[in-house]
């Protein structure tokens, strides 16, 4: 039996590890105001305390997680009655970071199982950092599972798209793995999008023959198979019915 899992998620980043430590602070224990040249994450295990950023003052306790971003200023204190212990990591990243980070707090009980799978970090002489950048994508991947919620049909049928038009899929097998009725799904595909799925799905495989024969210069029976059509005659018709030319034609056009 097949089975084609989907993974369409964009953003994807490199991290890189600069410092990682905990502590059990005193009471009123502060730091900052200051600023940071990188990223600084801080999970509260147990106890309390306050985190300022962007003129807004958190109340925080275990489970909490906050976030410093580079150069922004904040300031954070512990309890004087319950003093908060907390884990950090503190990391660069070198293409911006993925959208679940784009706030200052988030409580997430769960992701004190990767902080504290972290700490084992302090056991390896080496692989060190790569050890430790590999625990950030278990956070980021448990903050966005957490934070997303189910899909829209929209992007699921999206996804499903833009990961199998290279094999051909339908319109009907969309909308049979949503569990909806096809003409309910296209009509509402329509409404959100402006756009057919028939209509997205040709206007996906068009574009995608178009740059494989103007830039990779593959021939149209390749191209043809790699944008899920059957047969070099099927493609060809398609084409001509999308571009006015053949694909051979639209090749030796662009070329000159």
């Amino acid at each position: 039996m097949h089975k084609n899992v989907i993974v369409m998620d964009r953003g994807y980043h490199s991290f890189s590890p600069m410092q990682f430590g905990w502590e059990a602070c005193a009471p009123s224990h502060s730091y900052g105001p200051a600023v940071r040249s990188h990223w600084l994450l801080h999970y509260i295990v147990r106890g309390k305390g306050r985190f300022h950023r962007e003129g807004k003052v958190y109340e925080l306790s275990a489970g909490d997680l906050f976030i410093i971003e580079p150069e922004m200023e904040t300031y954070y204190e512990a309890d004087s009655f319950h003093p908060w212990e907390y884990i950090w990591i503190g990391f660069t990243a070198d293409d911006g970071m993925p959208c679940c980070f784009n706030q200052a707090v988030i409580s997430c009980v769960e992701a004190g199982k990767v902080f504290l799978e972290m700490k084992r970090c302090a056991e390896r002489e080496n692989g060190r950092s790569a050890f430790l950048a590999a625990r950030i994508w278990d956070l980021v991947a448990l903050l966005q599972e957490q934070g997303r919620g189910p899909i829209g049909y929209v992007e699921q049928a999206i996804q499903c798209m833009q990961a199998e038009y290279p094999h051909g899929i339908t319109v009907s097998e969309i909308a049979d793995r949503l569990n909806l009725d096809r003409s309910y799904f296209s009509n509402y595909f329509k409404k959100e999008t402006g756009r057919s799925p028939q209509q997205y799905l040709i206007d996906l495989r068009m574009e995608r023959a178009a740059f494989l024969l103007r830039k990779e210069r593959l021939r149209p029976t390749v191209v043809a198979a790699s944008t899920g059509f059957s047969d070099l005659f099927t493609f060809s018709k398609a084409f001509k019915k999308y571009f006015g030319v053949s694909p051979r034609e639209y090749q030796n056009k662009v070329a000159q």
